[in-house]
């Protein structure tokens, strides 16, 4: 029997185990995929198990539905409240291993902010933009929001350039100079989720370039609710970035798991 417990952050749902104690010893990935599954699992945009570290207050160790892993924003500020009900620190800001590196949380009352990797590159593909904050996105800029956001997500993830790795894909409407809305595609969920932290940020940053933004604070609309990023920006780097929102306990449950 294996304790879980369900989280979302704008939407974006996660399943969380506490795993300090090897509670899950099966094939993560197999485990992942079975378990993220919406109609013969629990059903989730990705599961996170939280482990020990030496280096920070733990590990956040994330698998996309399809068991692949790749930085995750929402998952990261799902990850620390989790931390939280756990008892694994005891001040308003925290630190945690991911895939890319150490990453600082703060915790802001309702909301989390998280501190991303600096960005160093943005790719102009015509009148789209190509940003790496964690997991790929391609953005692409609309007026009216209404292009079937799945079937083109999937005509950019499955195209001959990004096919073998995949990425995620953002459609835009500017709703004011530091204020979008945005829809994402999510490689690994190969669906539109309600939110992407990874994606809101990557969006915002886009944003920036757009309007010759060096130090704004951006509103970001996602199906789930609204996230916030905060950025520097010198030269071509992007620095000090911050993704903010809530995070917020669903349900408990248990799996039984015979394989495991």
């Amino acid at each position: 029997m294996i304790d879980f417990y369900k989280y979302q952050g704008t939407g974006n749902d996660f399943i969380l185990i506490d795993n300090r104690d090897a509670a899950v010893k099966s094939d993560k990935i197999k485990f992942a995929k079975k378990w993220c599954d919406r109609r013969f699992g629990i059903g989730s945009d990705g599961i996170i198990f939280i482990e020990n570290s030496i280096d920070a207050d733990f590990t956040m160790d994330f698998y996309n539905p399809d068991g692949s892993q790749s930085f995750c924003g929402n998952g990261s500020r799902c990850a620390v409240r989790f931390a939280q009900f756990l008892n694994l620190y005891s001040t308003s800001t925290v630190s945690f291993l991911a895939i890319d590196g150490l990453h600082t949380a703060e915790l802001l009352g309702e909301n989390i902010r998280i501190k991303m990797k600096d960005v160093a590159a943005a790719e102009k593909i015509e009148d789209d933009y190509f940003i790496h904050t964690g997991s790929p996105h391609y953005i692409s800029y609309e007026n009216d929001n209404l292009r079937d956001i799945i079937n083109y997500g999937k005509s950019i993830r499955f195209n001959d350039r990004f096919k073998l790795e995949g990425t995620n894909v953002n459609l835009i409407q500017i709703k004011g100079e530091t204020h979008i809305a945005i829809r994402t595609y999510e490689r690994g969920v190969e669906d539109e989720t309600f939110s992407c932290g990874t994606g809101a940020t990557a969006c915002a940053l886009s944003l920036a370039l757009k309007n010759n933004l060096n130090n704004a604070r951006i509103q970001v609309d996602v199906k789930g609710g609204t996230l916030h990023v905060d950025f520097k920006k010198a030269g071509d780097l992007f620095t000090d970035i911050w993704l903010e929102g809530p995070a917020d306990f669903v349900y408990k449950g248990i799996i039984d798991d015979t394989t495991n």
